[in-house]
């Protein structure tokens, strides 16, 4: 089960730079001007979580299923307008996301200029457990958290990143979500991937190929633990 059951909401942000830039090239493009000026996000299903050790399969039409390593944020405190100074106080704690993506879906999605959707809402893993904010009160200077984070496929790293590589820092994530907008105890907010934190990063041929039925996937973000997921075969 994962640590918050249904969250109210759940907003997605693109924040690592080295990861939007690798998505921008996979797609011929340069990182829009915009992405630098603040932080963007869009909504994600927050009735499709999967909690530690869960079993995850790949959406129907697709042949490219990805990890995805991310921070997540639970929000403890509502607000509105929340000033950045204040930010920090409205974090109750920290869990790992595992967005898990379909990436030829999301290819079709975004060459219309809307999206992502069914790459992404069948499957986010979350877990596997809530580390209050307190806990890691050492790891945070200023805007910036400190944490190491590591993938592994079959027990093969694949990835490693750390959380202070943000470009927008959480914080700013959080005055950006609250902008004209209440944010409510339980939300939950990703960071997006980190650097290499997916497939799609690194490339198939380096990686191993796409995820498969039969693979475990391991995310692991130090102080919070490690997620783990059972790839499987969709039920017939």
């Amino acid at each position: 089960m994962p640590p918050v059951v249904q969250p109210p909401t759940f907003r997605d942000f693109h924040a690592f730079e080295q990861h939007v830039r690798a998505c921008q090239i996979s797609r011929g493009l340069e990182i829009a001007a915009a992405w630098y000026r603040q932080p963007i996000f869009y909504f994600s299903n927050p009735h499709a979580l999967v909690g530690h050790d869960g079993a995850v399969f790949a959406p129907q039409g697709s042949d490219e299923l990805d990890y995805e390593l991310e921070l997540g944020v639970i929000i403890g405190k509502a607000g509105r307008n929340i000033p950045l100074n204040r930010a920090w106080e409205h974090i109750a704690g920290f869990t790992v996301i595992n967005d898990f993506s379909a990436r030829d879906l999301q290819r079709q999605e975004l060459s219309v200029g809307l999206g992502p959707a069914k790459a992404k809402d069948f499957a986010t893993g979350l877990g596997p457990c809530l580390v209050t904010r307190d806990e890691v009160a050492g790891q945070i200077r200023g805007d910036v958290l400190d944490l190491a984070m590591i993938a592994r496929v079959n027990g093969r790293e694949l990835s490693r990143g750390n959380v202070s590589s943000l470009h927008h820092s959480i914080p700013c994530m959080v005055v950006a979500a609250s902008r004209d907008a209440e944010l409510y105890p339980g939300d939950l907010i990703g960071t997006g991937t980190v650097g290499t934190g997916c497939i799609m990063d690194l490339g198939p041929d380096q990686a191993g190929g796409w995820l498969k039925p039969g693979d475990v996937v391991e995310l692991e973000i130090e102080r919070l633990g490690t997620l783990r997921h059972h790839i499987v075969a969709r039920p017939s």
